[in-house]
């Protein structure tokens, strides 16, 4: 369901009449209101959740950054996840090192990570899944002891907190996504955030072209070959924003925590409806203690191994009562055909996210979901659950 309405049209209307439709002022203006969200010094606009993952690891590359990483160095990544967070590091020629999970959050068990660490290991890309934040503070503790650069994918988790801060705000960077069906959207559209203003304009850089006219700091360059605004001091992609998407953007933001309660209501009501199938669902709590917070990108459910019927059998039945339903994700990114053809490392069995993949599917949760769609929820899932009483 469309999280926009007549503001943000006419709002992109007005740039399309104005003729100022690349990236500009507005596009700005986001940019800053999304960083006084988090808590973040600065947020850099781009044209999807997997361009700000692709601005982020590039980063990690370049020769601007301290100590880049080289090719062949490793990154301890979550074995459940999105393709966009494993392409990037392939194409800046990283490895991912896949991990399991934690079947509570579906996010990345810090033990696990530990056990994958190894001599070429150099960073860490946690991914806060269907908005469930990571625990920030093993894997925080993680990094430093083996001097490990974090970014975090939080594309599905905007305005989730761990213990009171915001998630994608704990790393050297953070990503998130604005396409259509997160918390709020842009229609497509993504964000590095950083507190480190040198890391915001090697994003800025790295974004339109690797040339200097949209970063905040310029670098001194002594006999400039050609005029200044057209100097290029870097490498860059073009993966810049609309005005437009800006436009939306800036509409967007006063939804965001009205949109976050819907959210958690949903998952609420079904949590404490769906607990009496307890037997055969196992129950996802997310992670609620100590100020941390789940925005709930969607309703995860699990089958457990031992139920009378398969996850397959519930999802067949609820599709066949119109609630849609996904896998969680890409399931377990080690058995999709595409990891055939890039280097990577699998460190242990990966037995919770193969769990995940097999037993795991989620059904979706938004701000247009009423009262009488939750119930409808727990009907149907109740109706096929008699057959097991």
């Amino acid at each position: 369901m469309p999280s926009y309405a007549a503001d943000e049209v006419n709002e992109a209307i007005d740039s399309m009449l104005s003729t100022r439709v690349t990236m500009g002022e507005k596009v700005r203006r986001f940019e800053t209101l999304w960083a006084e969200y988090l808590g973040v010094a600065e947020a850099v606009m781009v044209n999807s959740g997997s361009s700000a993952n692709l601005i982020a690891v590039s980063a990690l590359v370049n020769p601007a950054f301290p100590r880049p990483l080289t090719a062949g160095d490793e990154v301890i990544v979550p074995a459940v996840a999105w393709s966009t967070t494993y392409f990037p590091l392939v194409t800046a020629g990283l490895v991912p090192v896949l991990v399991d999970v934690d079947l509570d959050t579906f996010t990345i068990d810090p033990e696990a990570a530990a056990r994958a660490i190894g001599p070429r290991t150099r960073a860490m890309l946690p991914v806060h899944l269907l908005g469930n934040a990571c625990d920030m503070r093993a894997l925080g503790a993680l990094a430093d002891r083996h001097g490990l650069v974090m970014i975090e994918d939080a594309c599905e988790a905007h305005g989730a907190r761990f213990e009171g801060k915001a998630v994608g705000t704990f790393g050297a960077m953070g990503t998130f996504s604005f396409y259509f069906s997160h918390h709020i959207s842009t229609i497509e559209g993504g964000m590095v955030v950083t507190d480190d203003p040198a890391l915001a304009d090697l994003a800025r850089t790295l974004r339109a072209h690797g040339w200097i006219r949209d970063v905040k700091r310029r670098p001194s360059v002594t006999e400039a070959p050609i005029d200044e605004r057209f100097l290029f001091v870097n490498l860059g992609y073009n993966l810049r924003p609309t005005e437009l998407q800006g436009a939306f953007g800036i509409h967007q933001m006063p939804k965001l925590e009205p949109y976050i309660k819907i959210r958690r209501d949903n998952v609420e009501h079904w949590n404490a409806a769906l607990r009496r199938h307890a037997r055969w669902l196992r129950d996802c709590p997310g992670r609620e203690a100590a100020g941390s917070r789940s925005v709930w990108f969607g309703y995860p459910i699990t089958v457990r191994p031992e139920a009378p019927f398969t996850r397959d059998a519930l999802v067949e039945f609820l599709e066949s009562k119109g609630i849609g339903t996904r896998p969680i994700m890409a399931g377990n990114f080690r058995d999709q055909p595409a990891i055939r053809l890039f280097p990577h490392r699998v460190a242990g069995s990966l037995e919770r996210a193969e769990h995940v993949m097999r037993q795991s599917f989620f059904i979706g949760n938004h701000h247009a979901i009423s009262d009488a769609d939750r119930a409808y929820v727990v009907t149907c899932v109740d109706e096929f659950m008699a057959r097991w009483a």
